[in-house]
């Protein structure tokens, strides 16, 4: 059983992101913890990218600090590379690889090894690409690519998942399986921050939703409470 408090993977304290006088993102305090789930809600604009590339040491914040593991997050940081997933809002892979070929590539760049093949086969069954594992990225359809990528996650370490509208291209069904995915994640010690459109997708799997609105937090709390207050 989980502790009820337990310590923070990834905090941020007083993140902020200007672009010019442009205020993408204002002051926001944000934890989360190992085996636990925080979704962001908002309409595009609002700010839900900037603060997912913030906290997975893919840009850098204006004001405040991220600590990953109590230590404070850099670009270079190795941990960026070697523990914390991402999933973003482009669709793209190696044209001239298969999808077993591209997720045996993710899987050895990132330390498999001789274990590379059994994490591919799983990969591919867990994402219901097993029919396709010899099929090239351009004769997949949009939610069998966004699936890929969700693929490419699971074939490499991630104690912190950075999931970008995960649920982009998926139909409701796929979604439903999508959710199911990001719980056995949790409940095997992953967190995740998910930045999402779905409504029901945040209530099924998070702890804890933040909705942002012209870079700003304008309700937060357990998903019942959170999402409440913007209906």
């Amino acid at each position: 059983m989980q502790p009820a408090n337990p310590a923070p993977l990834l905090a941020l304290t007083g993140v902020s992101r200007s672009y010019g006088e442009r205020l993408a993102l204002r002051p926001i305090d944000l934890t989360l913890a190992a085996g636990r789930c925080v979704a962001v809600l908002g309409v595009n604009g609002s700010g839900k990218s900037t603060l997912l590339r913030i906290a997975a040491g893919r840009d850098t914040p204006t004001t405040g600090r991220v600590a990953y593991c109590g230590r404070v997050l850099t670009e270079d940081d190795l941990a960026v590379r070697t523990e914390i997933a991402v999933v973003g809002d482009l669709v793209s892979a190696y044209p001239d690889l298969t999808v077993r070929e591209h997720l045996q590539l993710v899987a050895v760049a990132h330390g498999a090894g001789g274990g590379a093949g059994s994490l591919v086969d799983r990969a591919l069954r867990e994402c219901r690409l097993d029919d396709h594992d010899s099929a090239l990225p351009g004769s997949l359809s949009s939610g069998q690519m966004q699936a890929l990528h969700l693929a490419a996650v699971l074939v490499r370490p991630r104690r912190l998942m950075v999931l970008d509208e995960p649920e982009q291209r998926l139909d409701p069904a796929a979604r439903r399986w999508l959710a199911g995915l990001l719980r056995a994640e949790r409940e095997a010690g992953a967190a995740v921050l998910m930045a999402t459109h779905h409504a029901e997708l945040a209530a099924s799997v998070a702890d804890h939703v933040v909705v942002l609105s012209d870079g700003a937090v304008i309700a937060q709390g357990t998903p019942d409470v959170a999402l409440a207050a913007i209906r």
